[in-house]
């Protein structure tokens, strides 16, 4: 096996992000192990976006070390993290809306080395599309999806990329009861083919269901960590969403 191989899929070491005098994420510490998800929560404005924000690419960070695929890659530009197979969706969902199903999974095809040929772009496109239960939906606009299609085509082309680690930003949030099984069975899924995953997530039940550990976040620092239900029961934890603790 490999060094590679061997590492835990993510390590972030200290890292830092401040926007003026605001300090958006505060010397964060946190891994995710080879086909595990861990959960990242806390409340509104807790860092957590921005985080994944850090670790994608999105934003450079002022201190720390994002240990991804053999290489510390913090503060490199998106595409050169996601060659290294790191993919993700976002908390508004983002399409190529001028684009059919197919093309949005095919810009995600796109940074295949060596490049594909037609025949496997289109191949690909089709098992993806049905690997998140979009089967027949190639020829049509992205524009005409349904709110869940649209996370589902957004989840496709994050496939695409043959990621090592896969990043969900409240990926299962407005979904009704029914869209929420389905989702979970989805992600669940990932993990079970090998996948690691780290999850924003505000949805308990997904929590419960699917994150191996938590690691939550308050006004950018990590408050807790632990399995979901230390995490869910930590008094800190609990004052962080509610305000208060419960005997106050």
């Amino acid at each position: 096996m490999s060094e590679i191989d061997a590492a835990p899929a993510l390590a972030i070491e200290g890292l830092t992000k401040a926007f003026g005098g605001l300090i958006a994420v505060n010397k964060l510490d946190l891994v995710v192990g080879r086909g595990e998800i861990v959960g990242l929560l806390g409340p509104n404005g807790s860092g957590k976006t921005t985080a994944l924000n850090l670790i994608s690419g999105v934003l450079q960070p002022n201190a720390g070390q994002i240990y991804f695929a053999g290489h510390d890659v913090a503060g490199w530009p998106t595409h050169r993290v996601a060659r290294l197979g790191l993919a993700r969706t976002f908390q508004l969902v983002r399409l190529l809306d001028g684009m059919s199903c197919a093309e949005n999974v095919r810009a995600g095809l796109a940074f295949h080395r060596p490049l594909l040929t037609r025949a496997e772009l289109e191949a690909s496109e089709t098992q993806l599309l049905a690997r998140v239960g979009l089967a027949g939906f190639g020829p049509r606009a992205a524009t005409d999806l349904t709110y869940i299609d649209r996370k589902r085509l957004e989840l496709a082309r994050a496939l695409a990329l043959r990621p090592r680690l896969l990043l969900l930003d409240e990926w299962l949030a407005g979904l009704n009861p029914s869209e929420l099984l389905i989702g979970i069975e989805l992600i669940r899924s990932l993990k079970q083919e090998g996948l690691s995953i780290l999850l924003v997530e505000h949805v308990m039940d997904a929590i419960r269901s699917l994150c191996d550990r938590c690691v939550v976040m308050s006004n950018g620092r990590k408050i807790a960590e632990g399995t979901p239900e230390m995490v869910l029961s930590n008094d800190a934890v609990i004052e962080a969403y509610l305000g208060a603790p419960l005997d106050a």
